[in-house]
């Protein structure tokens, strides 16, 4: 376990270098904010180092007391934790692509402000990614006041990797682009159910995207592109992680990873205007389809 106890808390310390960096991007998400860095707070390995980089509105999210408070925890158990204003708004793949560029870890966990994390989650990805050699993995966010809501016509187009992870050409009219109704609602806390996964077991399967939590080794997103596609976008547009993560896909291929130990806390977008889907600005031979969002 790399994640420092309470024993230890007032000792000195000097931060390990970080196998994975998680990048927050946030903007006006106080309580949202608190309880995702408090699920990576219950994370025991692999080292990891925290970017949280804020847009809000007014005075910075860490002034906020429940948020500098897990700031504490997270460095008194060892965590390298970097905070970060980075204004003006530009958009989001500009504010992606301005956090990946303050990474320094082999490996990069793209964290929305609105997920937590439950204990071992980061473990798995972590594993995941360096026995699949892909270009990423992620766990899709679940809405957990849809686990009475089963929906066996949107879980009907799971299905495993058998073997390596391969790359693949994802389009809005190819059939593999039929697999975004599987990330809605708590559609993988069914499927994981039905599998009857074993605590520690994970298995990787086949998606059109993945939304919210998605690790990428970072010399991947860095060869295809990363999000540097951003001056090309209005600063109101959504998707941005879309382009990104199809781009990676055709070059080294990429996983979803079942049990998904990420939890949507289904508050309001912070991206209320969606007209511009940024794949249909990007990528020209992909027409508008609708299915992008998530719940």
């Amino acid at each position: 376990m790399n994640r420092r106890t309470s024993a230890r808390w007032a000792t000195a310390q000097t931060p390990e270098n970080p196998a994975v960096d998680v990048l927050i991007p946030t903007r006006n998400r106080g309580a949202e904010l608190a309880v995702t860095l408090s699920g990576l707070a219950a994370q025991d390995s692999p080292v990891f180092r925290v970017v949280v980089s804020d847009q809000s509105d007014g005075a910075p999210a860490w002034e906020l007391a429940p948020i500098s408070a897990m700031v504490r925890v997270l460095r008194a158990q060892g965590t390298e934790v970097e905070l970060l204003q980075h204004l003006p708004r530009r958009g989001m793949a500009e504010h992606r692509q301005f956090l990946l560029d303050q990474a320094r870890a082999d490996d990069v966990l793209f964290l929305d402000d609105d997920v937590w994390l439950e204990p071992g989650a980061l473990a798995r990805m972590s594993e995941a990614l360096d026995q699949l050699g892909c270009g990423f993995v992620g766990m899709a966010p679940q809405g957990l006041s849809y686990l009475a809501d089963r929906r066996p016509e949107q879980t009907q187009v799971f299905e495993p990797w058998e073997g390596p992870v391969t790359p693949e050409r994802i389009r809005p009219k190819e059939p593999a682009f039929q697999r975004w109704p599987l990330h809605s609602a708590a559609n993988l806390s069914h499927v994981s159910a039905e599998l009857g996964l074993e605590p520690g077991q994970w298995l990787p399967y086949k998606i059109a995207w993945l939304g919210g939590c998605t690790m990428f080794r970072r010399q991947a997103l860095e060869e295809t592109g990363g999000f540097r596609f951003w001056e090309q976008l209005p600063p109101e547009h959504c998707g941005e992680d879309v382009v990104a993560q199809w781009r990676v896909m055709e070059s080294f291929g990429g996983a979803g990873i079942l049990p998904a130990g990420a939890v949507h806390l289904e508050s309001p977008t912070t991206v209320p205007d969606r007209r511009v889907e940024a794949f249909e600005v990007i990528l020209s031979d992909s027409p508008h389809e609708n299915g992008l969002t998530h719940h």
